[in-house]
């Protein structure tokens, strides 16, 4: 599953870089996806919006077993 998740990851990628931050995948366990926002992802205000309603909501589509992302 982890490497489902990265490579979804990977297509999101250039969307955030294109705002200067980026995304590290951390772990994956039990379905729990952790993540690192990094550049101007980490300390943006809206990065929460981003991280529910941009990554989650990708993860979700391309990995069905996702159940829910986490920043750490």
């Amino acid at each position: 599953m982890k490497e489902k998740v990265e490579k979804a990851l990977n297509r999101i990628r250039p969307a955030l870089q294109a705002d200067g931050g980026g995304v590290e995948l951390v772990d994956v366990k039990d379905g729990v996806v952790k993540v690192r926002l990094t550049g101007a992802c980490g300390g943006c205000p809206m990065s929460q919006m981003t991280l529910k309603m941009g990554i989650e909501r990708h993860l979700k589509k391309e990995v069905p077993e996702v159940k829910s992302v986490e920043a750490v």
